[in-house]
């Protein structure tokens, strides 16, 4: 099965850019994706975005956190031909939403789901963009692929994942069902 988990890092945050609704204006310092067919972790540079795209297009499905509100905005002007939301995705983010009712943070899942949190913050990925500092930004970035992918696992394993409740003190249950797609059908993405 050809799935990809996927995510991105931006050159800049929105405080930078004007506001929430500029995705276009953050620029995309890096993307980092697992590969389910070769079983590899992946990051590709701006500079190889090209390669990026052709992989993407031929994807089964993408899964991420929040792929749909964030990385394919930032991401879709690089790809003047291919357009990202006609792409198969699984937004673990979304899902959440669409059960619970609001929004909650790969940092909260990942805690309550697997033990672990975070390497990082987001801010941190920008800070080791622009002190070119790419090997750092590399593991940073995989490492939030890594959690993604293991909570999506976990999601299709147990039919449920975990968030923080709002005190930390205890975690929800959310239920979940992340089986495989269907097969692609001839859609047009270009």
């Amino acid at each position: 099965m050809k799935q990809i988990v996927l995510d991105i890092e931006t050159k800049r945050g929105f405080d930078e850019v004007g506001g929430r609704e500029n995705f276009k204006d953050l620029g995309v310092s890096l993307v980092g994706i697992y590969r389910y067919d070769t079983e590899d972790y992946v990051s590709y540079e701006e500079k190889d975005l090209v390669q990026l795209g052709l992989l993407l297009s031929s994807a089964e499905r993408i899964i991420g956190f929040n792929i749909r509100r964030f990385d394919f905005p930032v991401l879709q002007p690089y790809f003047k031909d291919l357009k990202l939301e006609k792409l198969p995705m699984l937004d673990l983010l979304e899902e959440v939403e669409h059960r619970v009712g609001h929004r909650v943070s790969l940092e909260s899942v990942s805690q309550a789901t697997l033990g672990i949190g975070k390497s990082g913050k987001g801010t941190d990925a920008i800070i080791y963009y622009r002190n070119g500092e790419i090997e750092k930004l590399k593991k940073y970035c995989l490492d939030d692929v890594r959690l993604t992918k293991e909570i999506f696992e976990f999601g299709k394993r147990w039919s449920k994942i975990y968030f923080l409740s709002r005190d930390r003190m205890g975690k929800i249950e959310v239920p979940v069902d992340w089986r495989d797609p269907d097969p692609p059908s001839n859609l047009s993405l270009f």
